[in-house]
């Protein structure tokens, strides 16, 4: 008995003592390793905007057609009321804080005055010449807290006669993107795409030279286009991303312009070693430039269309064309007003904050740092619930609501800054399952085809994932707009 009395006294001494023993701070649970590939800061930037802006506006505007020939007599551009800051406010309130400006379109008619074409706002009769569009947007932006410019330089230009000639041709681009990049401060989105005609002369694009040369000019920017290398093409322009969406994908396996990738581009892949998240970009009307015979799209569709892009774990770019005058419809701004409003009323309160939150375990037990009340916190990115190590799979949420809730809207997020790593889940109000899901990612958003329901105990199950699940946020919503029997 003495022995085994002094065995415990010189174990604790040794437990206790600086020198041997386990610190407090040592004790303290560390976050779970991350999943690569991971995303960049600028990535996740984007990823929290969710809604961003597209401006149609040009020669086409003037010309009631989508394709310009390259032909138009820059003195058709003639927007005598164009005011940048309604277009500024319109997207505020519409709660966008990145706008996307179509520089030059396939026309090859250009929004600046650039010094290495005539076919441009100076041949113009707006302003006498004097103006530029993308001076009046960025000068509108910087004096609004919060809203950012983006760039579109349609590659495919019809107007110009290098076009075809592959070294002097990409010399001309990559002229007139150092132009944009140089003169008109921070751009956060620059856009590209392999759009082309059928007929147009055979031409080989330098991407890749042109894509060192924007991250050479700003480091920070996201680069967009079918292959990325920040923000791919969702496939589409629907605006709907798949009902499994990765944001992983394999770079090598894409290519810009290759009509063949589109399915992949939809969906993303679980083993891609690349960090590469789907926009999904939409216009609010038919045409992607304003036309006096179209109207923007009904609420009920731009919600539709929400639900599948922001609400599968991808940004929404909806375009919304400025007109003849140079404003942005009244109509296409009183449906942002309605658009926003919308979404502000559906997820401005998660009824889940009512009710206690339980989980099938957490790591570093109760006061670890990593419990359900994360859940429910306004950190959706960096706050995260995290079960033991051992529940790679079966691991589970439940939202126990003692009076009962009615809702039909399901949120599920999960904290992307570690990866993206749910592979299945489901979801059961008392003892019922009423959904089921592959991926999340940044947001998943359930709404419930049998419209609202009415449960005291909802459950999130995980099955399948690539490590344990790290779960950012959920929520319980009510969406007034749905109606899924008069759909």
């Amino acid at each position: 008995m003495p022995k085994l009395w002094c065995s415990f006294f010189f174990l604790t001494l040794i437990l206790l003592h600086p020198k041997f023993g386990i610190s407090r701070r040592e004790q303290v649970p560390t976050p779970p390793l991350p999943i690569l590939p991971l995303p960049s800061y600028s990535q996740l930037k984007w990823q929290q905007r969710e809604l961003i802006m597209f401006l149609h506006f040009g020669v086409n505007t003037f010309t009631d057609s989508e394709w310009g020939t390259g032909h138009e007599n820059p003195l058709i551009f003639n927007p005598v009321g164009l005011d940048a800051n309604q277009w500024v406010d319109t997207a505020a309130e519409a709660g966008i804080s990145l706008m996307i400006l179509t520089a030059k379109h396939h026309d090859g008619f250009c929004l600046w005055p650039s010094k290495y074409t005539d076919h441009s706002v100076e041949g113009s009769p707006w302003k006498n010449g004097h103006g530029d569009v993308i001076q009046e947007l960025v000068n509108a932006a910087d004096k609004h807290d919060g809203i950012d410019v983006g760039l579109y330089l349609s590659p495919w230009d019809r107007h110009e006669r290098r076009y075809g000639r592959n070294l002097e041709y990409n010399e001309y681009y990559l002229a007139q993107l150092q132009e944009l990049l140089n003169k008109y401060g921070s751009v956060r989105e620059i856009w590209f795409d392999g759009a082309k005609g059928t007929n147009a002369p055979n031409m080989s694009y330098y991407f890749w030279d042109w894509f060192a040369m924007v991250k050479e000019l700003q480091s920070s920017i996201n680069i967009f286009s079918d292959a990325g290398p920040d923000v791919r093409w969702v496939g589409n322009e629907n605006g709907f991303a798949g009902t499994t969406s990765w944001s992983t994908i394999n770079r090598t396996s894409l290519s810009i312009g290759n009509a063949s990738t589109v399915d992949y581009l939809n969906t993303g892949d679980p083993k891609g070693t690349d960090w590469l998240p789907a926009e999904c970009d939409v216009s609010i009307r038919k045409g992607w430039f304003w036309h006096k015979s179209q109207s923007p799209k009904k609420l009920s569709e731009l919600l539709e269309i929400y639900y599948n892009s922001v609400g599968r774990n991808c940004l929404l770019l909806l375009n919304v064309p400025p007109n003849t005058t140079g404003l942005i419809s009244d109509s296409d701004v009183q449906r942002l007003k309605e658009f926003r409003n919308a979404i502000d009323t559906i997820f401005g309160t998660n009824l889940a904050e009512k009710c206690m939150i339980k989980v099938s375990s957490q790591r570093g037990g109760k006061d670890g740092g990593f419990g359900p009340e994360n859940l429910v916190d306004d950190d959706h990115l960096w706050t995260y619930w995290v079960p033991n190590n051992e529940e790679k799979k079966g691991s589970w949420i439940e939202i126990r609501c003692g009076e009962g809730l009615r809702f039909n809207v399901i949120r599920v997020q999960e904290a992307i800054g570690l990866g993206q790593r749910i592979k299945k889940h489901e979801i059961y109000v008392d003892g019922k399952k009423i959904a089921k899901g592959t991926t999340v990612g940044y947001q998943r958003l359930h709404r419930l085809e049998q419209g609202v329901v009415y449960g005291q105990n909802i459950k999130i199950e995980f099955g399948e994932s690539r490590d344990v699940p790290v779960i950012s946020s959920i929520g319980l919503h009510y969406d007034p707009y749905w109606n899924p029997k008069s759909e």
